[in-house]
Formats: structure tokens, C-alpha cells, sequence
């Protein structure tokens, strides 16, 4: 049953049911670069450039990969851009020597990737360290965003399950052997498990998305990229009170679509976007933290609905 807007917890949605309404036919996919400073950012793009702009951040440990069903099912209606972040699949990832891996520095790339590519408005879609990223190139950019869709986004500490507490150690006392402790979250079993974790029937979970992820965080270096950015998260819970500011004096419409059973941010977490944007729709579904590999259709047609009835 709905109530004020969200749905209780485990119900169904009506929206979430249906797929999107027939329209004009996905337009192809095309894969494409852009320099940002140094960096060569990998972009995945689709949809008709004179339509409203949905940019797309994917998370841990993951690419622009995960969102290979949602282009397709959203780019008949709107032009959709996927970058990749800096230090995770396609886009370079440039020494650790020669680039500081922050989410700080992960948002300011992307604010010029935003610029390079000339995006004046879009939505974001936020999912796990793309949330943070997004927001906070919100605020760097507010007028520039027009709608917020979070895909198990977390913004809120209360949002943050047990899962984090080896973590939350590290920050606390970021020691060599605290580091060390985290590296387990890299092995491909560990990578794998996020994305079955919570789903009730893993077979309909492919293994293409969670084998290119170990993939890329196999390669040189990049264990020590995603250890400096597991240290750094910190600082993206130090913002939480900023980004509650922005809900609450920007009012951007936002929609969260939420995998009930992930088990890194808990369903408290999308709830309470309601307590700072009390229009917020919030629909859960019965799967784990990847929800877009057991119900893409499902999360495009709550997307399309949402945006068409607030960008114009």
C-alpha cells in the first residue's frame, strides 16, 4: 500500500509493474571520449540531442556497463550520457602519484566533463559512489540539475548498514593493517556477491557485469585507487548535513528506486530523503544493492513517468 507517496515497505507498486508506454524506437548507443584536464573520460551516449539530458553515475566497483538495459529503455525519449569515473573501467586512470583519487576530485571531473560536453540542464542518476559524486556536483551546479533519481544513493547516515563498520574502522584509524583488512573487497567472489546479495533468484543475475568489474579492478594499480577511495567516503558522510541543505532549499524533484535487501544502504536510507523533500516518491523492490540487473524495465518505466511529469 502507498503511503504519502512512499510505498511501505515489501508492497508492490502499480508503476512499478508496468514497463514504460510504447514510444519511438531507442536510438543506437554510440561510445565515445572526452579530455576533462588530463584525464580522457569513456562515455557511453544515446538519445536525441535536443532532449532533456539524464546523466547517469554508476558506483563501486562498477562502470557505465551497468547501465547497458536502462540506455536502451530510456534513449526513444531522452539523450542519455554514462561516463565512466576516473579510475574505473574504461576512463584512464591516471598514477596515484599524479592524481589524488577523492570524491572530490571525482565530482570536479566530472563538473568539467558536464561543461566539455556542454550540458546546461540535466537529471542525475545517482547510484552508490555516484551519489556522492552527483551530489556533489549539485552543489557546485544547482540550477543546472533538474531532477534527482537514486538508485540505492545513500545521503543520510542512518542509511549506512553494519556492512559499513570495517570501513568506518579504517577511518577511524586509517593504519596499514585497517587498509589491508578492506583489500577482501576486491576478490571476485566478494565482487560477485554484491551483485547476488539479496537478489531471490541469483540465476537471473548475469555474471557479464560482475566479471568485468573484477576485470578492471585487476588491473595494475587500481586495489590502491579503490582503497584511497574507501578512506575518502569519509568525507562524503562529513557532507551529508550540506547535501540535506540543498534537498530542503533547492526542492529538487527526486525519485528513489530502491533494492530492498542491499546490504550496504538500508531501506531507511531512501525514506529519509522524505524528510528533507517530503514530495519524494519512493519505491522499493525485492532485490539486492545491483537492482538494475533483476528489474531494469521496471526502474525505466518509474523513470519515465517521473521525469515526464516533471521536466518540460
Amino acid at each position: 500500500m502507498a503511503v504519502g507517496g512512499a510505498l511501505a515497505l515489501g508492497a508492490p507498486s502499480t508503476q512499478a509493474q508496468t514497463a514504460a508506454p510504447a514510444g519511438p524506437a531507442a536510438s543506437p548507443v554510440r561510445y565515445k571520449t572526452q579530455r576533462v584536464d588530463d584525464l580522457e573520460v569513456y562515455y557511453r551516449e544515446a538519445g536525441p540531442a535536443d532532449a532533456p539530458v539524464i546523466l547517469l553515475l554508476h558506483g563501486f566497483p562498477s562502470s557505465s556497463h551497468m547501465f547497458r538495459d536502462l540506455i536502451p529503455a530510456l534513449s526513444d525519449r531522452y539523450r542519455v550520457i554514462a561516463p565512466d569515473l576516473p579510475g574505473f573501467g574504461e576512463t584512464k586512470a591516471p598514477s596515484r602519484a599524479d592524481w589524488t583519487y577523492s570524491f572530490a576530485n571525482l565530482a570536479k571531473t566530472m563538473e568539467g566533463f558536464v561543461d566539455a560536453i556542454g550540458l546546461d540542464r540535466y537529471a542525475i542518476y545517482i547510484f552508490d559512489y555516484g551519489a556522492p559524486t552527483g551530489l556533489r556536483l549539485a552543489l557546485a551546479q544547482p540550477n543546472r540539475v533538474t531532477a534527482i533519481i537514486s538508485q540505492n544513493g545513500n545521503a543520510y547516515e542512518e542509511g549506512l548498514s553494519e556492512g559499513w563498520s570495517p570501513i568506518q574502522r579504517y577511518w577511524q584509524t586509517p593504519s596499514s593493517a585497517n587498509r589491508e583488512a578492506l583489500r577482501g573487497l576486491f576478490a571476485s567472489d566478494a565482487v560477485r556477491d554484491q551483485y547476488v546479495t539479496g537478489v531471490s533468484d541469483p540465476s537471473q543475475v548475469s555474471r557479464d557485469g560482475s566479471n568485468l568489474d573484477s576485470w578492471f579492478l585487476g588491473k595494475p594499480g587500481r586495489d590502491e585507487i579503490q582503497l584511497d577511495l574507501l578512506l575518502d567516503y569519509r568525507t562524503n558522510v562529513d557532507l551529508y548535513p550540506a547535501f540535506q541543505a540543498y534537498f530542503r532549499d533547492k526542492k529538487p524533484p527526486l525519485l528513489a528506486a530502491w533494492g530492498r535487501n542491499d546490504p550496504f544502504f538500508l531501506p531507511v536510507g531512501a525514506e529519509a530523503y522524505r524528510r528533507d523533500l517530503p514530495a519524494a516518491e519512493v519505491h522499493f523492490f525485492d532485490t539486492g544493492h545491483f537492482a538494475l540487473e533483476t528489474h531494469s524495465a521496471e526502474i525505466a518505466g518509474l523513470i519515465g513517468d517521473f521525469l515526464g511529469r516533471h521536466l518540460q
